[in-house]
C-alpha cells in the first residue's frame, strides 16, 4: 500500500511547490508605485480602418435639407408594395480598403486615418457648399463594428464590442473575467492591424507598470489579445492525467485483489 501512496503524496507536493511559485507572478503592475505615469497624460482618440462600419446622420434645422445627406433603409410597407422611408434607421458606411466612403450628393470622401471628430468636421465642410449660408449642418459620426477579441486563458474568452471607440487593455481583460490564475501575465500576446492591412505582434508584461505608458494601453478596433497558460497549467494537466491512471490501477488492483481472498478463503 505504501508503493501506492508514495506517487499520491509526491503529485501533492508538486502541485503545492507550483501553487507557491504562481502566486508571486499573479498580482499585476507590481512596480506601481515606483515608475512615472507622465507619458500616460494623453486623451485617446480612436482613427478610422478599412472595413470599419461608420453611421453618419447629418441634422440640420429644416429636415428635408439634410434629407438627401442621410441614407435611410428602404422596406415594403402596405399590400400595394409601395416604398416608404423608415424613420430613423439609418444605414451604415462600410470603409472601403482605399480608405474612403461613398457619400449621397457629394461622392468619394477619405476617412482612413482620421479621428471621429475629424471625420464629423470633413463631411460638414463638403456638405456646407449645398446648403445656404444660414444653414449648418451638424454631423455625427459613430464606428458602430469597433471589437476585440479575448481568447486563450480568460474566465470567459469572447468578442467584446466597444461601444464608447475607447477601452484600455485592463478594461479588455475585465471584459472577459479577467485572466485565470494559470493565465501567463508576464506574456499577453496583442495582435494588431493597422490601415494598411499589416499586422503586427506585441508581448506586453502585466506584472510591469510601464504598460501604461506604452502605445498598447489602448486597445484599437480589431485587435486580438492571446492568454497563454503558465507551466502550472500544463503540469498540472499532465499530473491529472496520472493521477486517474494510478487512481484506476489501484481501483482495479483493489478489487483484483478482494476477489483473490474471497476466492482463496472458499
Amino acid at each position: 500500500m505504501k508503493k501506492f501512496l508514495l506517487p499520491l503524496f509526491a503529485i501533492v507536493a508538486v502541485m503545492f511547490m507550483d501553487s507557491c511559485t504562481t502566486s508571486k507572478q499573479v498580482p499585476y503592475m507590481q512596480n506601481i508605485d515606483s515608475i512615472s505615469l507622465a507619458a500616460s497624460q494623453y486623451l485617446y482618440d480612436a482613427r478610422i480602418k478599412p472595413k470599419d462600419a461608420l453611421q453618419i446622420t447629418v441634422h440640420t434645422t429644416d429636415p428635408a435639407v439634410s434629407s438627401p445627406f442621410n441614407l435611410t433603409v428602404q422596406r415594403h410597407l402596405g399590400t400595394d408594395g409601395s416604398l416608404a422611408s423608415s424613420g430613423g434607421m439609418l444605414q451604415s458606411y462600410l470603409v472601403d480598403n482605399d480608405g474612403t466612403i461613398n457619400f449621397p450628393v457629394i461622392g468619394r470622401i477619405p476617412v482612413v486615418g482620421l479621428t471621429k471628430k475629424e471625420c464629423e468636421t470633413l463631411i460638414e465642410s463638403k456638405i456646407a457648399p449645398y446648403l445656404a449660408k444660414s444653414e449648418k449642418p451638424v454631423v455625427t459620426v459613430r464606428m458602430s463594428s469597433y471589437r476585440v477579441t479575448l481568447i486563450g486563458d480568460f474566465s470567459s474568452p469572447k468578442v467584446v464590442p466597444v461601444t464608447t471607440e475607447k477601452m484600455s487593455l485592463l478594461e479588455a481583460l475585465a471584459s472577459g473575467g479577467d485572466l485565470t490564475l494559470y493565465g501567463k501575465r508576464q506574456n499577453v500576446l496583442l495582435i494588431r492591424e493597422d490601415a494598411t492591412g499589416k499586422k503586427s505582434i506585441h508581448r506586453i508584461d502585466l506584472t510591469d507598470a510601464n504598460f501604461i505608458n506604452s502605445p498598447y494601453y489602448y486597445v484599437q478596433q480589431n485587435d486580438v489579445i492571446y492568454v497563454e497558460p503558465n507551466a502550472t497549467k500544463a503540469k498540472n494537466s499532465a499530473l491529472g492525467q496520472s493521477t486517474t491512471i494510478w487512481f484506476s490501477f489501484i481501483s482495479i488492483s483493489t478489487s483484483v485483489a478482494s476477489l483473490l481472498v474471497n476466492i482463496l478463503r472458499d
